[in-house]
């Protein structure tokens, strides 16, 4: 199918250009990303804003892929198969926002001498209360009821289907918002690691993909939010201590 390809294509670019920034950061471009102070410049706060799209875009379209296929083959149905394409621009439309709200928190960060300029924490309180927040978001109402609408694609296009390219756009907002409802805060554990970490964006994309895709992936997600909240409490009392 169509919309399954080029959702794979697009995921894939965006991996392709995360592991040429890790390769090649002594290029000119890469270093946009990179500044080693808060003093940024509009070619960074471009350059670092579209660096956390194309990053969401890697990581969360896969996760998708079953929500995105649905929706094409309802409206291949229907004999509408173009609105697919509205649909993917509003769910990455979703994560664009995120992505603009990251890069400020970034610069916040950076300013407050949190993080370096690869994004990786530099406070063992940062570290903490990000492991902290993330562990206990997954056990929350929210959490979970926007899991549920994550993991029943065939349901929510049922029940949320709109007619018309507009009416595509407007599901996929609202899926992304789910989306976003779901994850943000393990997105924000990429502030541990770092953004130039391939291993730890690879890990926090197989988190979201089990949690979404496979068969006991809520319950699965309980447990990281178990294993995330004590191993942040260990860190806070080893600072109180």
């Amino acid at each position: 199918m169509r919309a399954t390809r080029w959702t794979l294509a697009i995921a894939l670019a965006g991996w392709a250009a995360l592991a040429w920034l890790v390769v090649d950061m002594g290029h000119p471009l890469a270093q946009l990303t990179m500044p080693m102070s808060s003093a940024w410049g509009p070619a960074n706060l471009a350059a670092i804003t579209a660096m956390w799209a194309v990053m969401m875009a890697a990581m969360m379209l896969p996760s998708a892929l079953p929500m995105i296929s649905t929706f094409a083959a309802v409206s291949a149905w229907h004999g509408k198969t173009p609105r697919w394409l509205s649909f993917v621009g509003a769910y990455l439309l979703v994560w664009v926002g995120f992505s603009v709200a990251a890069t400020a928190l970034q610069w916040a960060l950076q300013a407050a001498g949190w993080v370096d300029p690869m994004i990786v924490s530099r406070s063992a309180l940062l570290t903490a209360v990000l492991l902290v927040i993330a562990g206990v978001y997954q056990f929350s109402d929210l959490k979970n009821l926007c899991l549920t609408h994550c993991r029943s694609p065939l349901g929510f296009v049922m029940g949320e289907w709109r007619d018309g390219i507009r009416g595509g756009f407007v599901m996929g907002l609202k899926h992304g918002l789910q989306c976003l409802g779901c994850c943000w805060a393990l997105m924000a554990l990429l502030f541990v690691g770092g953004v130039m970490n391939l291993a730890w964006i690879a890990a926090l994309s197989l988190i979201v993909a089990i949690e979404k895709l496979a068969p006991r992936g809520n319950q699965l997600g309980r447990w990281l939010g178990g294993v995330l909240l004590v191993v942040g409490a260990w860190r806070i009392l080893a600072l109180a201590g």
